[in-house]
């Protein structure tokens, strides 16, 4: 039968004297980014914020791309999404505004109580 090998003696011992070197570079660290100046956080703002097809798909709960662009062709209070570059191609990448999804979500729901 074939017997494991055991580790070297000399291996252990290196092992041992690890953590003492580790603790020195991680008060080196904390020491030099606590002098670093913060920066300022920006509110989150929905207005200026743009959200790509899956983020819309999600936030929605819409079934997929096509029910997108069929809305977009048939619901006028669907959002307009915006060009990310201005291009006019088939693939030209968009986006649409958060707030704009949000209030046409909230619209959404408002409309379930009247819908026959």
């Amino acid at each position: 039968m074939h017997q494991p090998t055991q580790a070297p003696r000399a291996r252990s011992a290196a092992l041992s004297s690890a953590p003492a070197p580790l603790a020195t570079t991680v008060r080196q660290l904390s020491a030099t980014t606590a002098s670093k100046p913060t920066r300022a956080v920006k509110p989150f703002d929905p207005e200026t914020t743009l959200i790509r097809m899956p983020e819309l798909l999600a936030i929605t709960g819409l079934g997929g791309r096509a029910t997108v662009y069929k809305l977009l062709k048939d619901d006028p209070s669907f959002p307009k999404p915006v060009s990310l570059t201005g291009g006019t191609s088939r693939n030209a990448p968009i986006a649409w505004v958060l707030a704009e999804v949000q209030d046409w979500i909230r619209a959404r729901i408002a409309a379930r109580g009247s819908a026959a």
